[in-house]
This record gives structure tokens, C-alpha cells and sequence, in this order.
């Protein structure tokens, strides 16, 4: 049995581990010289920048991973929790300390809204009904079959997954602020907190049940961890050549092409890789395409783009905490800019991340590490980020100085960004979206990218695209998922 798999990030790693584990012959092919997907690691004059995921939650599907060949993990990786897991910073320049101490976080909620402690209270408990169905229970279930989805259908009803985050936090929170900072967990999985459905709550008490994790050096940290596992392991890894053709006889894919000319033969082929990337540039467009299969990929809606800024400063910011999450005057209109009329907006909100608060080791000394996060429009905008990338690099160090890190522009001593066009054209993503598809209802479960193609034998899917979804614990659940299929 020949399986290979297509891209390194987390769920092409998993799901090359655990069809491993099962006895397959494995080979991973990707394109970049380096390991990772969205989180490789960018090395700069000393500083080092990871690429993407930054918030390590439900560790528990990292260690997995080793622990299916009996190896310790705490032998390839470091983690460590988060004592505040978020610093929110309202339009009001007013700052709350998001954290997994419960009595600290009524205190805090009280000081902004008294009257919505018992309803933070109430939001977590439904929260945990949510996590206890679409996480335990759902996370790693094929939904392959329509019948599968009609028997959750009542339960998932029952969980008011009809309802957006935002409008299931506004049922239970008040004040404003509170229902921004309780709501906002969808935009970390590519989703608008007003469209994308409740379902998507369980994040919440997600973090509430495992913490929030850093790995020590960084997340690419996790990838070498995996690269050294996988070669000790016996699974055979290409870099720095691209998949450009998968080979398929009518309906059966039988192996796949590399940039090269090299032809290998293959069971099964596993994407990591986006899937209507997968359709629409490495099928010859999908001959063999239902008219179903196409409705369904072409109503698809894809998730914002990412305008990400790395940069290193001679400055140390020491009142800076490790995560922060930065609100800007309007938030509803902001997103609707950002995922409906597809335009850019000068009022941001934005993420910023200093590893170097809790590892020094991500920049020289006496130096500090950042990389700022801004949900922008994805690439159906039209938006020329040759002329717009420099303006959005000027823009967000101007409210950085202004909110967070004082002569800000004075200090920086290296730095680069990445736009929405890096996705699109690197990470072969469509319309350069940052997390593949929104987590909408319409576009969850069996109504994704299925894990098992829908047309074709043989090709299977893991990652953002499919089922469960985008963020560290959703791709490599997605490779649990593969192993009941496979």
C-alpha cells in the first residue's frame, strides 16, 4: 500500500504519520524547501519568525502523534501554557487579561458589566455542550454521507448552530465590549463571528479545557519535531519539488506527477494542499465532475486574506504581552468590509504576536520579535498589494506606535510581509484565503470538501478545506478522520 501525501503542514504530517503507523508505505512531497505549510519559519538576521499558527491548543493531538510509535514527546518538543492567554485592548485603549483563571476573569467581567457574570457563566456551559458534541464526539467523523448529517442534524439544532457566534454570545452578554472579546474566536479559523455558525463556539471552551500552549522555538519547533519523528519513522520526504499533475485512470487517481517529470505510483493520494486547488489546476479541470460536485464548489465563500507583518526591534517591549488582540472603532462594519464588499478599511483591528515575551530565544539579544496579524479581504477584492502592501505596513505601524509600542518605527530593525497574494501564489490557496472555506453551517460537515473525494477513488483530503476545519486542533483532527476512512 503506496500513500502519498501532498504538503507539509500539520494535517499532510499527521495524516503521512498515521497512515505509517497502519503499515503503508509513505512518501511526502512538498514543493518549499522547508517543512510546515502555513507554519514554516522564516530565519532573518538573527530573529525567528514563525510563519503562521501561533495559538497551541488541545495538545493532546500533537502528542499523539509520537506516541503512536511509543516515543515521548517531551524528547522532540517543548511546550509550555500561557499564564494570559490573550490581552484584549478595546477601542477605549481599555485592556482585559483573557485567561483560564476563572475567578480573575468574573472579577474582570464585573469591573466592565456586573450584570454579565451569570451570563458569561451561562455562555460557558452551553459552550461545553457545543465542544462535548462537535468536538469530542464529531471532530474526527467522516461526513462522507448525506445520512450521516441528517442523524446530527436535531442535535446540532438543539445546539442552535442556526444562530451566528456573535448572535449566541449576544444571548447571554450585554455590554459590547464583552460580546466582541467572547465572539471574536471564528476569525482565527478564517470565519466572520456574524455569518459563521455557533458551532464554532466549542473553540471557546476548547481553550477553557486544555490552556493555551506555546512551543519553545517557536511552532516550526513542532514541524522539526515531526521531520525527525518521520525520519526515524521510515517515511520517505521530497522537498523543493512541486506536484503538478495528479495521474488518474477515468475516476481512479493511480499516483501523480512532479515538477521534475518524475512520475510516482501511488494506492493513495492524501492533499494537504487546498482542495479546489486540487480540482481546478491538478485535474485538467474535473472532467469528470457532476453537476452537483460543481454547484457545490463554485457557491463556495472563502475565508478573509491576511495581511501579516514580521519585524524585529533593538527596542524590548516588556509591558507587551504574548498575544495580544487589538479592537479597532467599528467591528461589525469592519468585517463586513472585509468578507462582503471585499474593500480595505483604514479603522483595523488586528493581532499581534511577541514569542519573544516567553522565549528569548526568537531574537537576538537585547532585541524583540513580533509579527502582526490584519484580517484583509481575500484576492477576489482585486486589490493590487503591490501598491497596497506598502501603505497597510505604514498604516499598521502607525496604530501600533500609537496603541501598544511607542517609536515603534525608530526601532525596527528588520522586517518583511506577507499579503494575500503569498497564499495565493505559495501556498497555492484559492483567491489567496487564509484558512481555505468559511466555517459557515452551509459549508460544515458533509457540506465541506469532503475527506474522501466525492468524484474521484483514491484521492483523499486532510487540512483547512475539509472536515472538521481550519486551526491547529481542526487539520490534525482532520487526519483522524483519514484514519477511519483509509
Amino acid at each position: 500500500m503506496i500513500s502519498v501525501v501532498i504538503g507539509s503542514g500539520f494535517g499532510g504530517i499527521a495524516a503521512a504519520l498515521r497512515l505509517k503507523a497502519k503499515g503503508h508505505k509513505v512518501i511526502l512531497v512538498e514543493k518549499h524547501p522547508d517543512l510546515g505549510g502555513r507554519a514554516r519559519v522564516f530565519k532573518r538576521n538573527g530573529f525567528t519568525y514563525d510563519g503562521g499558527p501561533t495559538v497551541i491548543t488541545a495538545p493532546h493531538l500533537i502528542n499523539e502523534l509520537f506516541e503512536l510509535f511509543k516515543k515521548n514527546p517531551k524528547d522532540y518538543i517543548e511546550l509550555t501554557s500561557l499564564k494570559v492567554w490573550y490581552q484584549f485592548i478595546f477601542e477605549d485603549n481599555s485592556k482585559f487579561n483573557y485567561s483560564g483563571d476563572e475567578t480573575e476573569m468574573k472579577k474582570q467581567i464585573g469591573e466592565i458589566s456586573k450584570e454579565d457574570i451569570e451570563g458569561y457563566e451561562k455562555l460557558v456551559n452551553f459552550t461545553k455542550k457545543i465542544f462535548d458534541k462537535g468536538f469530542t464526539e464529531l471532530a474526527d467523523v467522516p461526513f462522507d454521507k448525506p445520512f450521516v448529517m441528517m442523524k446530527q442534524l436535531p442535535a446540532l439544532l438543539k445546539l442552535k448552530s442556526y444562530m451566528s457566534v456573535y448572535s449566541l454570545v449576544s444571548s447571554y452578554i450585554k455590554n459590547e465590549k464583552l460580546r466582541r472579546m467572547l465572539s471574536m474566536h471564528p476569525l482565527l479559523v478564517g470565519g466572520n463571528p456574524f455569518t459563521t455558525t455557533s458551532i464554532y463556539g466549542l473553540i471557546l471552551y476548547l481553550e477553557k479545557k486544555w490552556g493555551i500552549h506555546y512551543s519553545m522555538g517557536g511552532t516550526g519547533n513542532i514541524i522539526s519535531g515531526l521531520e525527525k519523528l518521520m525520519k526515524e519513522v521510515g517515511i520517505e520526504v521530497i522537498k523543493g519539488h512541486e506536484v503538478i499533475k495528479l495521474i488518474s485512470n477515468k475516476n481512479k487517481v493511480t499516483g501523480i506527477q512532479l515538477d521534475n517529470q518524475t512520475n510516482i505510483d501511488a494506492t493513495n493520494v492524501i492533499c494537504n494542499a487546498d482542495p479546489p486547488a486540487v480540482y481546478d489546476k491538478l485535474l485538467n479541470g474535473n472532467k469528470n465532475n457532476s453537476l452537483l460536485f460543481k454547484w457545490k464548489k463554485n457557491r463556495m465563500e472563502y475565508s478573509m486574506g491576511l495581511f501579516v507583518y514580521y519585524f524585529g526591534t533593538k527596542k524590548i517591549y516588556k509591558e507587551v504581552e504574548h498575544h495580544t488582540i487589538k479592537f479597532g472603532n467599528k467591528y461589525k462594519e469592519h468585517l463586513d468590509d472585509i468578507f462582503e464588499k471585499k474593500k480595505l478599511n483604514n479603522d483595523i483591528s488586528y493581532y499581534l504576536h511577541r514569542p519573544s515575551a516567553t522565549d528569548k530565544t526568537m531574537a537576538p539579544e537585547g532585541h524583540d520579535c513580533f509579527y502582526v496579524l490584519v484580517p484583509v479581504p481575500n484576492n477576489q477584492s482585486n486589490i493590487d498589494w503591490s501598491i497596497e502592501g506598502e501603505k497597510m505596513k505604514d498604516l499598521v505601524i502607525d496604530k501600533m506606535e500609537k496603541d501598544l509600542l511607542p517609536n515603534l518605527r525608530e526601532n525596527i530593525v528588520d522586517d518583511f510581509y506577507l499579503t494575500p497574494d503569498y497564499f495565493e501564489k505559495d501556498l497555492n490557496t484559492k483567491y489567496g484565503s487564509g484558512f481555505s472555506i468559511q466555517p459557515k453551517f452551509s459549508q460544515s460537515a458533509y457540506f465541506r470538501f469532503h475527506n474522501q473525494s466525492e468524484i474521484y477513488e483514491g484521492l483523499y483530503f486532510v487540512g483547512a478545506g475539509t472536515h472538521p476545519g481550519a486551526g491547529v486542533p481542526g487539520v490534525l483532527s482532520s487526519a483522524k478522520v483519514l484514519d477511519k476512512i483509509l
